[in-house]
């Protein structure tokens, strides 16, 4: 089927289980599926794989608008055939991954605080809403929008609002070098360390705790980063690239086994909570990655006592996913829903009581 086919079967197929009152679940190629449960019957998938390829490139003016379905991988190589990249670092857990499934679910890698989120770099986006209508918002080149940026929106919203068909991003030149130096320290000792280095001027790209060791990435030229690692020491880790791959992925050891694993974000200097289970340091403090078999109410406890938010990303078997939102943040978040899809055609897992962030 051409793109263009696509498209308007995409249109069509929403349009048509808005007439029958069926359930839609929006999906890519399925690579990120574990965040969420299997929605309930009866549901149909919609898939948007085949609504892909490239609709438009401009490396001087670094603007890239490609259809939704489009492979991951495929935009990456693209962009590192002029030097370029998505500087939210996106992790894609499978070859197939789509980049508008990477968008929908709103993940961004370890370079996240140094050169921003995903939703950061979306400026326009052409989707379909409940009714099917098409409707577009932002643009294709960079400048201040006003009013409220609903291509922002759909970053993190997990197929709730509507189906995403075109996304035009900004990127970013590929940095010149990069450098990671490696520092044995515990996991209180990195928070301490992260928290100092924050407030330098080091020119980061990466700062995690891996339960060994603090790994921190630079990015910048040689000279620079030379001059860095002789002020900060520290010992340069060889195979770089494959270690933040590997973590970005969760490849690595620690992630593989089935001990429920959650995603808590707080505030870079908050305490480790006592709660059991080990723990992984991203983003300079402000993501953990906690394995434990805590319940989940304890776990939403301990949070809200440090003004954080936890929520189930994958392994094990847990009844309570989301930390629940605020009540007036859920009520704004149904009236979002009421006025993308006012007939509940996009099904909402169950899972996802929360738009993702």
């Amino acid at each position: 089927m051409r793109t263009e086919d696509q498209g308007l079967w995409l249109q069509e197929q929403v349009r048509e289980a808005l007439s029958r009152a069926e359930s839609l679940y929006i999906s890519g190629s399925g690579s990120k599926a574990f965040l969420q449960t299997a929605p309930e019957a009866p549901c149909r998938r919609l898939s948007v794989e085949g609504h892909c390829g490239l609709v438009e490139y401009e490396p001087g003016e670094l603007v890239i608008t490609v259809r939704a379905g489009t492979p991951l991988a495929r935009v990456e190589a693209l962009l590192a055939e002029h030097g370029q990249m998505l500087a939210f670092e996106p992790p894609a857990f499978g070859p197939t991954a789509t980049i508008g499934g990477t968008l929908a679910c709103g993940l961004s890698g370890p370079r996240r605080p140094y050169t921003g989120s995903a939703r950061d770099f979306v400026l326009g986006c052409r989707m379909l809403n409940g009714q099917g209508q098409r409707l577009s918002f932002g643009g294709r080149v960079i400048k201040n929008v006003a009013g409220f940026d609903v291509s922002r929106l759909m970053v993190g919203s997990a197929g709730t609002l509507g189906v995403l068909l075109e996304l035009s991003l900004k990127v970013l030149p590929r940095p010149e070098c990069e450098l990671t130096l490696s520092f044995d320290g515990t996991a209180e000792e990195a928070l301490l360390r992260m928290s100092e280095w924050g407030r330098a001027a080091w020119p980061l790209s990466a700062l995690v705790h891996d339960g060994e060791r603090i790994l921190m990435r630079l990015s910048g030229s040689e000279r620079a980063l030379q001059a860095a690692h002789r002020q900060l020491g520290g010992e340069a880790l060889p195979m770089a690239s494959t270690f933040w791959h590997d973590w970005r992925e969760q490849r690595l050891a620690w992630f593989q086994d089935e001990t429920p694993l959650w995603r808590l974000s707080l505030a870079p200097t908050c305490p480790l909570p006592a709660l059991p289970g080990t723990w992984r340091i991203d983003w300079g403090g402000s993501l953990r990655w906690f394995k434990t078999h805590a319940s989940p109410e304890d776990i939403f406890l301990a949070m809200a006592r440090v003004g954080g938010h936890a929520r189930h990303f994958r392994g094990g078997s847990v009844s309570l996913r989301h930390q629940p939102l605020p009540v007036p943040l859920q009520a704004l978040q149904q009236r979002l829903r009421t006025a993308f899809d006012p007939y509940g055609v996009f099904r909402v897992n169950p899972a996802l009581n929360q738009i993702l962030t």
